[in-house]
């Protein structure tokens, strides 16, 4: 079965129409709300957190260079901080990817 496909002078209206209704469409209490998560964003990724997640993967990778901790789970912690500081990059990737 083939999948149809618009034409790029046909899709380009209907895109700009779908994104200026997004846009228009924020409910009236919702910037305390952004206000807050951007807060914890911030905080959450600021440079404490930065340093707190280098010392982390410095204790982890000396533990599991000396033994002590089961090198699955020690990847799994660097994987992790990995993933957490790269969510913005990640997501921008799959987004391009998608368009």
């Amino acid at each position: 079965m083939k999948s149809f496909r618009m034409p790029t002078w046909l899709a380009a209206p209907f895109s700009a129409a779908l994104s200026s209704g997004a846009q228009a469409a924020t409910p009236a209490g919702a910037s305390p709300i952004l206000g807050a998560v951007t807060w914890m964003q911030d905080t959450l990724l600021g440079e404490v957190a930065s340093s707190v997640a280098v010392i982390a993967v410095a204790v982890v990778g000396f533990m599991m260079l000396s033994g002590r901790l089961n090198w699955r789970y020690g990847a799994t912690v660097i994987v992790g901080c990995f993933v957490l500081f790269g969510a913005a990059t990640i997501v921008g990737g799959i987004r391009t990817a998608a368009g």
